[in-house]
């Protein structure tokens, strides 16, 4: 999708007098200007991975409680990250339930001996700078620095029976410990932040110590507006700008040394004078809405910047930023701190009730600790505990990207199936949405496992293909349904073939299906063989409009050949 910055193609009338000397050019632009200024501002996709996928649940829980997790890398091979409302890993030294808590964190999943420690809570890391009735604390962001740890708190409403719970942040600050989490300790007496601008602090994770940060001798911390998610009663604006902030090692308490973006999205940077907080501008700015049309009252119309965490990929030379909405997951990525930010992943979970083996969450959150050798394999952590599953502990599962590398394809015409592991590199089942995370079932040669794509949303749009790291020559498509009901869905009510080219999804030509595709309940049950003219790509897909009251559709198998 298009950057949506202004610089659009006008249609203007255009009058052109000559007298004289004197070329006189009247333009007429007024409507499309302002039309101009109603396009939302959507972050592009991303065209530097070829694949990229993560687990529909949490696959390593530990014996903690607690939700957030922001972490920070240090020079002990710790990690140390705070949790809000929980009791930490506090379980075996009996420790309370707090709106804050400092843990160190050892051990890796890759190796299943994941351990943490208490080391504060409450009032011994920081203090609430509102009325403690309406406000509590929650971490948002950390950092090891010269052997001390910078932990940024915002305060955020608690306020339930005003409805405005967790839906604004008007204040926050960054504390410091020189013993490891132990202590802590603010630099002033009044918030760093304050009138809800800059309250969410995440500090970029460049490595153990930020040894991976080999460019320049600043700390980086991004923020966000008014609150650390979409504010659903609407006390303020909805976060859908990304900030970013630089200051020296010895400045990271002091807001008055600190340089904020003030460059373009784009990516091309330039710095405000210390301070100057009020001339940033956003490195990433991404006005989508996402469940704008539910079948159900409920959750909507959400906003897509959140926080979560942003990580240098060394590996890979990447930078990640991890956001989610209540459904869904974000996922972008850039070449600098700054950008341009493409968006790469987003992942529908559907709305509530999640099972454990699907549900996404809130704070998604990569350690650089758990990122492999290779750059290709990443843990993140987030939470949940609504909607029928509590993962409220720390939990990761498993994020897997390949980068694009332009191949050609070389498969000659034959009999095998391309969508099956065994016969294909790196295959990654793709679809607009899933109810029961068991995407799996499009290639595990098994036409009696079906999943859908139930959401709860009225979807113009439903798909379901699959992403490779290499292209391949193809020509047919076996498309075996899964359940369909009369009245409320599980079918296509039109569907086509696309391939992926270049990053473009482009319909196949001359399309020949056996039998004829019904597009209604009686596809029920039934497999479908579209043949199309040969081609190629590195990804393929069927796509439509999905039919049924309820708005989805079913899968079984998706077959994918280049046959003779």
């Amino acid at each position: 999708m298009p950057i949506g910055t202004f610089g659009f193609r006008r249609k203007c009338m255009v009058l052109l007098a000559t007298a004289s000397l004197t070329a006189l050019i009247l333009v007429s632009c007024a409507e499309e200007k302002e039309e101009k200024m109603k396009q939302p501002i959507i972050a592009e996709e991303s065209t530097f991975f070829s694949v990229a996928s993560i687990e529909p649940g949490a696959s390593y829980t530990t014996f903690s409680d607690g939700d957030l997790w922001p972490v920070a890398w240090a020079d002990d091979d710790a990690l140390y990250s705070a949790n809000g409302d929980g009791i930490g890993f506090g379980y075996e030294s009996g420790g309370e339930w707090s709106d804050i808590v400092m843990n160190k964190i050892t051990g890796s999943p890759w190796n299943n001996d994941v351990e943490g420690e208490r080391l504060a809570a409450g009032d011994e890391i920081g203090r609430i700078w509102g009325d403690p009735e309406r406000y509590n604390r929650k971490p948002t962001g950390i950092v090891a620095v010269g052997g001390d740890l910078y932990l940024a708190v915002q305060d955020l409403n608690k306020d339930e029976a005003s409805g405005h719970i967790f839906n604004e942040a008007p204040a926050a600050s960054i504390y410091k410990s020189t013993d490891k989490g132990k202590t802590w300790t603010a630099s002033v007496q009044s918030p760093m932040f304050k009138d809800h601008t800059f309250t969410t602090v995440m500090f970029l994770d460049y490595g153990q110590e930020g040894a991976d940060n080999t460019f320049d001798d600043y700390v980086y911390a991004y923020g966000l507006d008014n609150n650390w998610r979409d504010s659903f009663s609407d006390i303020v604006e909805d976060p859908t700008k990304l900030y970013l902030a630089r200051m020296k090692k010895e400045s990271i308490q002091d807001v008055s040394a600190w340089e904020f973006y003030a460059g373009n999205l784009q990516g091309k940077a330039k710095w405000t004078k210390p301070g100057d907080l009020q001339a940033k501008r956003p490195v990433l700015q991404d006005e989508r809405r996402l469940y704008i049309d539910r079948l159900t009252p409920g959750l909507g119309n959400l906003s897509v910047v959140s926080q979560g965490s942003i990580v240098y990929n060394r590996p890979l030379d990447r930078y990640l930023y991890t956001s989610w909405t209540e459904f869904t997951f974000e996922f972008y990525e850039a070449s600098k701190p700054w950008g341009p930010w493409k968006r790469f992943l987003s992942v529908d979970f559907g709305e509530y009730p999640w099972v454990d083996k699907k549900a996404g969450g809130y704070a998604t959150v990569i350690p650089s600790k758990y990122i492999s050798a290779d750059g290709r394999e990443m843990w993140v952590g987030s939470n949940t505990f609504v909607g029928g599953v509590k993962n409220y502990n720390f939990s990761l599962r498993k994020l897997k990207v390949i980068p694009f590398v332009k191949t050609e394809p070389d498969n000659g015409k034959s009999g095998v199936n391309l969508a099956l592991p065994a016969n294909s590199q790196d295959v990654a089942p793709l679809s607009r949405a899933m109810y029961e995370g068991e995407l799996s079932r499009l290639n595990d040669g098994d036409r009696e496992n079906a999943e859908d794509s139930r959401n709860g949303e009225r979807k113009p749009e439903d798909w379901w293909g699959y992403a490779w790291s290499r292209a391949y020559h193809m020509n047919k498509v076996v498309y075996s349904a899964g359940d369909a009901y009369e009245g409320t869905g599980g079918w296509f009510d039109r569907v086509r073939v696309q391939v992926r080219q270049n990053f473009k999804w482009v319909d196949v030509r001359n399309i020949r299906t056996t039998p004829s595709y019904p597009g209604n309940e009686s596809a029920n049950r039934n497999t479908y063989e579209f043949v199309f003219d040969d081609t190629w790509g590195d990804g393929v897909r069927i796509i439509g409009k999905p039919g049924g009251d309820e708005a989805y559709t079913s899968i079984a198998e998706l077959e994918v050949y280049y046959a003779e």
